[in-house]
């Protein structure tokens, strides 16, 4: 149930990303305004992760994900009544993708934290490779949609779907069967149980040190992919058709990983980043969409290998009672990340240009890959 409801909602998710982000280069032509668009979608869920997965720790997880589909739901359909009278603009798309992004904060840790609520922990590696591919596979099926459904409707028909996703996954949370976690003792307020997290967190070296690795090379990464490929192609079609690709091949590494048993799992996540950037190097000089594609894909099959054995290695060294803060420590990271880099990206890229950007992007991910895996050795 988890599997299928959480590959419907982030499908939606997938086509309303790559939506967003292709509705403000078309009214503004200009990079800083698929930045800003990044940014909002990703600035509140810096803020507000943390604070909801403490939430996701001390009470019930499947319900919290329940009301928070149900909310995103309700809010997509005012976005869809929006577009419907034209009254969409640059502003009102920044406000209306920060608000769906405060809402959805609690998501995600209660999402992965809930995980060894339902399969025991000689499987985790293994489930959360599965829950990956639902996840990946959907998240770039989207983008590859939005040009067909571009074609014979509307953008207001892309974002209306991606609220049905939503009720359709809060119904499939509603249907799962989970386990009780072990009591928990006298209830904590906030401050106190956040303090709590983070020490056993700090407690963890190898946990910290793999996430604090997975965020800065987000940071250095990801924005040149957002802010760089849509500059790169100048095509709709095209720039969803590349997002799907690599999104595949993350599909089919995240498949591998599944059937293939990892006994170092924060070697493996921190050295993913090394591969990465090899492959991620050349990307600007590609001289035709084949030579693109075949690099995102390459690129997609290392990205399996950096979030898979992290998410794993939290599960199991982290108690459940602080399961959710640790994994919304790394969430709030990724949001972080998301929103910071496109402004790294964006005056990079004008200063340098796109060939010489993607370079410096992937040079920069091998060099922080080797210093991690060193500081880790």
């Amino acid at each position: 149930l988890l599997f299928a409801g959480q590959g419907i909602s982030r499908f939606g998710d997938g086509m309303f990303t790559a939506t967003t982000a292709w509705l403000a280069w078309s009214l503004t032509h200009d990079p800083a305004a698929v930045a800003l668009v990044t940014v909002a979608a990703y600035a509140p869920a810096f803020l507000a992760t943390l604070v909801a997965a403490s939430y996701a720790d001390r009470y019930d997880r499947r319900r919290l994900m329940i009301l928070t589909d149900m909310l995103r739901a309700a809010l997509v359909a005012v976005a869809v009544a929006l577009f419907a009278f034209g009254s969409m603009n640059l502003t009102m798309l920044v406000a209306a993708t920060a608000l769906l992004a405060l809402v959805g904060a609690p998501f995600a840790p209660a999402r992965n934290a809930i995980v060894p609520q339902i399969v025991p922990p000689a499987l985790l590696q293994q489930a959360n490779g599965l829950l990956q591919v639902a996840f990946h596979a959907a998240f770039f099926v989207g983008p590859l949609v939005l040009a067909p459904v571009m074609a014979v409707a509307s953008l207001t028909a892309a974002v209306a779907l991606n609220g049905l996703t939503f009720l359709l996954s809060a119904a499939a949370v509603a249907g799962l069967r989970v386990r009780a976690p072990a009591r928990r003792g006298r209830p904590t307020g906030l401050r106190s149980d956040l303090a709590a997290g983070l020490r056993a967190v700090r407690s963890e070296p190898d946990v910290l040190l793999v996430i604090v690795t997975f965020v800065l090379a987000l940071t250095l990464t990801s924005g040149f992919l957002t802010v760089g490929l849509v500059a790169l192609v100048g095509q709709g079609g095209q720039y969803g058709l590349l997002l799907g690709i690599a999104g595949l091949a993350e599909v089919a590494g995240a498949l591998l990983l599944s059937r293939i048993p990892i006994r170092r799992f924060a070697l493996a996540a921190v050295l993913a980043w090394a591969l990465l950037g090899v492959f991620r190097l050349p990307l600007g000089l590609a001289t035709s969409p084949v030579i693109a594609a075949a690099l995102l894909a390459l690129t997609g099959l290392a990205s399996a290998l950096t979030d898979i054995p992290l998410i794993a290695l939290v599960q199991q060294r982290i108690p459940d009672s602080h399961l959710a803060k640790a994994l919304g420590l790394w969430e709030a990271g990724i949001a972080g990340a998301l929103a910071a880099s496109p402004f790294i990206a964006s005056p990079t890229i004008s200063l340098v240009g796109v060939r010489a950007a993607f370079m410096l992007s992937g040079a920069a991910l091998v060099a922080l890959a080797l210093v991690a895996s060193t500081v880790l050795a």
